[in-house]
């Protein structure tokens, strides 16, 4: 039977399952990832397994969001990761060597090797052919202890490129148009497969940012066929001997076929406060620009700041504009200073800021109250950037040089700089050495733990009997940041359970704590698209800290409803999505859990004794790990 290259690299790792779309599939997993405002309660996760040493080809701990040291508790949390890493076999990367997906592209993603990683971005490397997706810590833990991973096998969505970008359009606006046409829900239980004669037109740093977003779209993953541009890439960073060529098979079957003439595209632009809200550039024409930001694990390539040096040369930027540039790793950057690019940007009044995620997580960074900032970042959800009533527009690399230049939107009609295509250069300094690999036996390294590294605490088993009153009511396309809010402040508490709970949904209801901790367990009821955005686990864990127990939706984000689960609570669907609008924060829910079965209904009785018809499509497994208490104690149970 014809594949298409998804079919092809889950079934080469397939350990369980059958390869039909909604069926549950385990599948061997090659490399892990973490980073570190996911990787300290991951690794805590990982000791709480207790093996003494992980089981994957590779997994690396990168340090890259929480690099605002204020205060002991960042250092401390670095200080504890690289002692883990040492003594368990992980490979730890520095703060300030880079963002986790751009590094791991450069230096570890492998066409064909499993990936998954706890950051929702980790779809990265399937710029590289890489099957890589994001996931929570535990699973991420678990993985690194040769547990295979589960997920609904996905469908395969087509994506057809044909031509190539012209003018300023770029690789942004391709996936900002895909998002245009999907929204950031309409990938959702699906992996994004990109083939066609337009995809030989693109690089790897190129498919590498139209994958990275493709977790805007709610997908499993996004993927690009491993060709001579993977490896030209390999064989510049020195890993040529990684390279695999992989594509589908001809006349390979597909769920769904999108096609996207590359010649067509226009630079696109997404508005505030939702990546899916796409318009051409030349529409936003004369609005005012206050800050430019450049970088993130979008577009923070040598690629990218090489178009960005190619139009601020000989320039300066408008006095109304501040000006950010976060390259992606110390490779970039050594990439800029080697060939006279860095002073372009520098000489036209850019600001230099450190490798990392930095303002694209409200670290630091944060645009004026109010203030318009275009970002070539992934994600505009409101208050993300460390600013409540900022108003943030993603945007291309390109367009956000010209926005620096002029001050303000403008319509690319009128852009005279001339922009070559991006390149790769003709060679590439290796960083490999700033990583700390390993030694071969670890069983001496001391893990040291700072004050704020507080142990997960076990979570009881699920009740055959429920009486939960509804905490609070939110609506559609509720996101982790709602949730669980970024930022430099809160970030540095993802150690401590019990310190970061006071923080939940603190932008949306600021009395959500209070009320939860004095009911003693709850349930949230949300909208469409619940959890969408960041894999950050904190947006499940915390509020089970706090008692919630089940969360009642009309549909679910996949990676948040896997960490739902994976920490003991129940997402639960309403059959009658009217039953939405009747229900009022402060209700009270009796569910009665006996019947809790694949494809069983469920029946709610709420404080007025109306009756509620409640659904899902949890597998026998998903429930067992439920009714458990969690993923950690299902898997501890099972090894008892």
């Amino acid at each position: 039977m014809n594949q298409n290259l998804t079919q092809k690299i889950i079934a080469a790792h397939l350990v369980e399952g059958d390869m039909q779309p909604g069926n549950e599939v385990a599948i061997k997993i090659d490399q892990t990832l973490t980073q570190d405002a996911t990787g300290t309660m991951a690794y805590l996760q990982w000791e709480a397994i207790g093996l003494p040493r992980v089981k994957t080809e590779l997994s690396v701990s990168y340090v890259d969001h929480n690099t605002l040291q204020m205060g002991f508790r960042n250092p401390d949390d670095h200080r504890y990761l690289r002692s883990v890493a040492a003594k368990y076999g992980i490979v730890f990367s520095p703060p300030g060597t880079g963002i986790c997906h751009q590094l791991h592209l450069e230096n570890f993603a492998v066409p064909g090797k499993t990936l998954i990683g706890s950051d929702s971005h980790t779809p990265t490397a399937g710029g590289i052919g890489s099957l890589s997706m994001g996931a929570g810590g535990l699973s991420v833990a678990l993985a690194m202890a040769g547990e295979p991973y589960t997920i609904t096998m996905p469908k395969v969505f087509k994506i057809r490129l044909e031509g190539q970008l012209t003018g300023y359009a770029s690789a942004k606006d391709v996936i900002l148009h895909l998002l245009g046409i999907l929204t950031v829900k309409g990938g959702v239980g699906a992996v994004m497969e990109y083939c066609g004669p337009g995809v030989a037109t693109l690089s790897v740093p190129e498919r590498a940012t139209i994958t990275n977003m493709g977790a805007e779209l709610g997908a499993t993953a996004s993927i690009f066929p491993s060709d001579d541009q993977t490896r030209a890439f390999l064989a510049l960073m020195g890993r040529e001997s990684d390279f695999t060529p992989l594509a589908a098979d001809e006349d390979a079957t597909y769920d769904r076929e999108i096609v996207i003439d590359l010649s067509a595209l226009v630079p696109l632009a997404a508005r505030p406060h939702m990546p899916d809200r796409v318009v051409p550039v030349a529409e936003l024409d004369g609005m005012n620009v206050d800050q430019v930001a450049i970088g993130s694990c979008t577009n923070s390539s040598y690629s990218d700041l090489q178009s960005v040096a190619q139009i601020l040369s000989g320039e300066h930027i408008a006095p109304n504009t501040d000006l950010l540039l976060s390259p992606g790793s110390k490779q970039v950057l050594k990439m800029l200073m080697r060939e006279g690019l860095l002073d372009l940007i520098l000489d036209a009044g850019g600001r230099l800021m450190e490798c990392s995620c930095g303002p694209c997580i409200g670290m630091g960074g944060s645009p004026s109250s109010g203030g318009v900032s275009a970002r070539t970042f992934n994600r505009n959800f409101e208050g993300r950037s460390g600013t409540q009533d900022g108003q943030i527009y993603l945007v291309s690399p390109i367009t956000a040089a010209f926005s620096a230049l002029n001050g303000k939107f403008t319509n690319p009609s009128t852009w005279t700089k001339r922009v070559s295509k991006p390149s790769l250069p003709a060679t590439a300094p290796s960083i490999r050495h700033l990583f700390a690999f390993p030694p071969e036996d670890g069983s001496k390294v001391e893990i040291l733990r700072g004050p704020n590294i507080v142990p997960l605490s076990p979570f009881d088993r699920l009740p055959e009997v429920l009486e939960l009153p509804v905490l609070i009511k939110v609506g559609d396309n509720i996101t982790t940041d709602h949730i669980m809010p970024a930022g430099a402040a809160i970030t540095a508490l993802r150690s401590n359970i019990p310190a970061i709970s006071r923080h939940v949904f603190e932008r949306v209801d600021k009395d959500f704590v209070t009320r939860a901790e004095k009911a003693g367990q709850g349930l949230i009821l949300g909208g469409e698209n619940y959890g969408q955005g960041s894999s950050r686990e904190h947006a499940a864990l915390a509020p089970r800290h706090l008692g919630v127990r089940v969360v009642l939706t009309k549909s679910f984000a996949r990676i948040h409803k896997a960490n739902l689960i994976n920490f003991g609570i129940l997402p639960l669907l309403l059959a009658n999505e009217e039953d939405y609008d009747t229900l009022a924060q402060g209700d009270v829910l009796r569910l009665e859990l006996g019947a809790l079965e694949p494809g069983a209904a469920l029946c709610a009785t709420t404080s007025g004794d109306r009756q509620l018809t409640l659904t899902h499509d949890l597998t026998g497994n998903e429930i067992a790990i439920i009714k458990a208490g969690g993923l950690l104690n299902y898997v501890n149970d099972r090894q008892k």
